[in-house]
């Protein structure tokens, strides 16, 4: 499977770094996410610049949803097929070409910069292209990170894999903000310095990425998946509870809007409250690392969700900025509660040779609840105002969290978690 320490028969399980590939991949992942978090902020900065410039703050909240958007329609469209290639193809392959797409964007988008009057179509059809390239990374890096760890440290590179992508994401939007009050070509061009190291560091890895050949023509496969994600109850539960919670309670953004013109701390602020969440979540990655959860699955589950929903509710109330930070820190840790639980469920009862299409199925429903959470979080501050959309999808992921414990109760017992 991969070189490292063998486990001797009843010792503990040795460390994710023990082994070599590992981490290869933990390191690329961290900068590619870096690079990936650091646009992400620079963009929402810019399309909200150039829509209040152009016509006010209503309809610079609608466009920063509209980034969600942008990105979500091509992902939708190519998850699928995508997930049964990374089945098929060589998974480490699938990711260098992904992280050079995505290289290309950061080019463009800092070439945008240097306009006078940034093109705001040119911007969206980049993320259009940024949201295609995910589509076909996400399922091949779900689905390439077990092939790297014997079973039993799994539960443990997971949560390794969740600190990766937390830690990168607490000093992405920062660096991105901080960049942003320079430039935000700056941001763009410290991110596709990123996404060049992550390729280079994907091209070290030695384990053998591709997974067993499948039979099968490819809408054959596809529908596999897709059955097989329907009959695992758990599986469908915890996945679909964290898509209605987070489309409903993204606050991510309303972000710009709240650091302006409400908190009014600027753009060095902004990327402190893109930040802050990822802080929350990668202290509770980093303690499940060490200890992960073993018992009360689902209690632990469902209780991540209905905080991260209250925390939703103190943001949107909040006109202090060291609440507003806190509230965004505790939000960040209960829903890290949530997607260790949710990844360790699909990673372990999957099968290597459907953990693409599993990973795409989950990557559907990741992205609609967070691109497609933006955009919902934009049309509705655009009829509510940004406090009313918080508050709208505070109470909404509390309704849910309910909800899928009465309809899911596989999922609220789900007990032991190895």
């Amino acid at each position: 499977m991969s070189d490292g320490p063998a486990d001797p028969a009843g010792a503990a399980p040795p460390s994710p770094f023990s082994f070599r590939d590992f981490r290869l991949f933990w390191t690329a992942r961290f900068c590619a996410t870096l690079g990936t978090q650091a646009q992400g902020a620079a963009v929402a900065w810019q399309v909200y610049e150039i829509g209040r410039e152009r016509g006010g703050v209503a309809e610079a909240v609608f466009l920063v949803g509209m980034i969600g958007l942008a990105q979500f329609l091509p992902l939708f469209a190519l998850a699928l097929p995508a997930g049964e290639i990374a089945d098929r193809r060589n998974r480490r392959a699938i990711l260098q070409l992904c992280v050079g797409a995505e290289l290309v964007c950061a080019v463009v988008l800092a070439l945008t910069v240097l306009l006078d009057h940034p093109s705001l179509t040119v911007i969206f059809a980049v993320l259009a292209l940024f949201g295609a390239a995910r589509a076909f990374l996400a399922p091949a890096s779900a689905a390439l990170g077990p092939m790297l760890v014997p079973r039993e440290v799994l539960p443990r590179a997971i949560a390794m894999n969740s600190l990766a992508f937390q830690s990168a994401s607490i000093v992405g939007p920062a660096l991105g903000g901080l960049l942003c009050a320079i430039s935000p070509g700056a941001a763009y061009a410290t991110a596709g310095a990123l996404f060049i190291a992550c390729i280079g560091l994907l091209t070290l890895i030695r384990t053998h990425a591709t997974p067993i050949a499948q039979l099968g023509s490819r809408m054959a496969l596809i529908k596999e998946g897709l059955v097989y994600v329907w009959r695992s109850k758990i599986v469908l539960g915890a996945i679909s509870l964290d898509l209605f919670a987070v489309l409903l309670g993204g606050a991510t953004a309303l972000l710009p809007v709240f650091a302006r013109d409400i908190l009014q701390i600027g753009p060095e602020g902004f990327g402190l409250l893109r930040a802050a969440p990822a802080v929350g979540a990668v202290i509770t990655a980093a303690i499940l690392a060490r200890r992960p959860i073993r018992r009360f699955a689902g209690t632990w589950m469902i209780g991540g969700v209905a905080v991260f929903g209250l925390m939703t509710i103190v943001f949107g109330l909040s006109t202090w900025w060291v609440l507003s930070v806190a509230a965004l820190v505790v939000l960040g840790a209960a829903d890290m509660v949530s997607v260790f639980i949710r990844q360790t469920l699909v990673q372990l009862v999957t099968p290597d040779a459907m953990r693409g299409r599993v990973g795409a199925v989950s990557l559907l429903f990741i992205s609609a609840s967070n691109e497609l959470g933006e955009f919902e979080s934009g049309v509705v501050a655009r009829l509510l105002g940004p406090v009313g959309a918080a508050l709208f999808g505070g109470v909404g992921a509390l309704v849910v969290t309910g909800a899928w414990a009465r309809m899911f109760p596989s999922l609220r017992k789900a007990d032991a978690l190895t």
